[in-house]
Parts: C-alpha cells; sequence; structure tokens
C-alpha cells in the first residue's frame, strides 16, 4: 500500500472512530510505530488530525458533522450490507422513518418499489424514491443544512409529532452502554430523538466502529432502542450486554465479492 493511500484511510478511521492508536494503526497496516507517527504528523500538518499521547483524534470544533460527501466514503461495505440486511424488516403496507444517514440513503436505494410510506428529513433519500411511484414520500421540511443535505430545526422535529410509523431506522456516531446512542451533530440528535418517539419499533444501523464510541449529543439512551444491526465485526461484550438490555442484534456478514450483492 502507498504512503498517500494508507495516510487517507487513517484518516477516515480518525474520522470514523474519534480517535485511535498508534499501535493499533501499526498492527492493522503492518508497519512500524513510527512510520505511524509520521503518518500523524503529516496529516496534522496538514491540519486534518489533532496528534494525541500514543494516538490521534479529529480536530475539535463546536460542530463536528462530517459532510455527506466525506461520510459516503466510510466503511461502505459495512453500509451497504446492514442496509440489505435492514430489507427484511420491511413489508409491503409499512410505515417508516429514515434519517439522513448515508446508510438509510443505502435503505432507500435497495428500496423496492411496493405500497410504503416514508417520512424522512433527508434530500438524499427523497431523490432516491422519487421513481417508485408506489411508495409515498413525506418530508419533515424545516431549515436545511447543505453538509448533511437534510432538514432539522423545530418546524422538523414539530412535524414528526403530526405522525406514528411502524419502524424507525437511524443510525450515528456513537452507540455505547452508559451514554446510549449519539450523534455529532446537536440538530440531528435532537430530530432522531423525535424519530425514535413516533414509532412502534426503533432499528439501529451502525457498522462496528461504531460501537463502544460516544459522541457529542446524545440521541437517546439504549434501551429506546429495539433492535441493532451491525457487521459482523461487533464487539462481543457489547453484543452481549445489549442482549441482556432486550436488545434484538442481527448481524452480517460481509461478503468478500460484493460484486452484484446488493443488486442494482
Amino acid at each position: 500500500m502507498l504512503a498517500a493511500e494508507r495516510r487517507k484511510k487513517i484518516f477516515e478511521l480518525i474520522y470514523e472512530q474519534n480517535f485511535v492508536k498508534v499501535t493499533d494503526l501499526s498492527e492493522l497496516f503492518s508497519v512500524t510505530e513510527e512510520t505511524i507517527r509520521r503518518d500523524l504528523e503529516k496529516l496534522e500538518r496538514e491540519h486534518k488530525i489533532q496528534r494525541q499521547h500514543g494516538g490521534a483524534i479529529k480536530i475539535p470544533s463546536v460542530d463536528q458533522e462530517i459532510h455527506f460527501t466525506e461520510r459516503e466514503i466510510l466503511n461502505v461495505h459495512e453500509k451497504r450490507a446492514i442496509a440489505y440486511e435492514a430489507l427484511k424488516f420491511i413489508q409491503t403496507g409499512d410505515k417508516i422513518i429514515l434519517d439522513a444517514s448515508t446508510t438509510a440513503r443505502c435503505l432507500a436505494r435497495f428500496l423496492p418499489n411496493i405500497p410504503l410510506t416514508v417520512i424522512t428529513n433527508s434530500v438524499q433519500v427523497v431523490t432516491e424514491l422519487v421513481d417508485k411511484n408506489q411508495i409515498e414520500i413525506i418530508s419533515t421540511g424545516g431549515r436545511y443544512t447543505a453538509k448533511s443535505h437534510s432538514f432539522v430545526g423545530p418546524l422538523a422535529e414539530r412535524s414528526l409529532a403530526n405522525y406514528h410509523v411502524t419502524k424507525t431506522f437511524i443510525s450515528c456516531k456513537g452507540v455505547h452502554l452508559k451514554h446510549g446512542v449519539s450523534d455529532s451533530s446537536e440538530l440531528q440528535a435532537l430530530l432522531k430523538a423525535q424519530m425514535l418517539e413516533h414509532c412502534d419499533e426503533a432499528i439501529l444501523l451502525v457498522d462496528s466502529s461504531k460501537i463502544n464510541t460516544h459522541s457529542f449529543a446524545q440521541i437517546a439512551p439504549l434501551h429506546k432502542i429495539h433492535t441493532i444491526i451491525c457487521d459482523e465485526n461487533m464487539d462481543q461484550t457489547f453484543k452481549q450486554q445489549a442482549t441482556d438490555l432486550g436488545i434484538h442484534i442481527h448481524t452480517v456478514t460481509l461478503p468478500h465479492n460484493n460484486i452484484g450483492y446488493y443488486g442494482s
């Protein structure tokens, strides 16, 4: 692997996991710790990350929401596999909520053209569904934010009070036994909290890098979640602890060859 490609992957890991250790990166990329330190120094000089003792973190900011174009390239195979598995939870006639996550966008793309009602704050989800004429689309409205290509704020939150759905599908930045489900954006977190309040079943779509981490703004305590769909690399201790809380855990195996696996 070229150094530039390795640094790109390190940058993606830091922004996905919030913090990475030099020792873990050294093992992951099969290079020396000194090589990793040089990579981190270069990324810091480019103002992409901030080094800390033993590792590095993403650059702190008041609003740490990552632009959707950056989120789209992170853990792509995991997100697609999780979204594909989530299809099994959707039946003809369901009324569902999809948030503005890239995983929800994948799920919208995979949805068959069957009678459904989809409520969303995501412009991208609407775009994926617009040609599926049997699906009724309801947008929350609200204040548009370019970073997530979605609507947020009090108007979006109030609009959800008018509805109750069978299932809500959301993603997040962190899932923690003590700190619950959290997001980097306070406005997204507030809206997702409302999404969870107006459904029969709350389904969390997260890849394993989100497990045992927590972010800036809490969405809800973990017991508000009924089902978690995650990839096969999910931490087993967390899986057992969440199961003990009564949460249904579904892990998906990542295919070695993704060609044709997810349909069109």
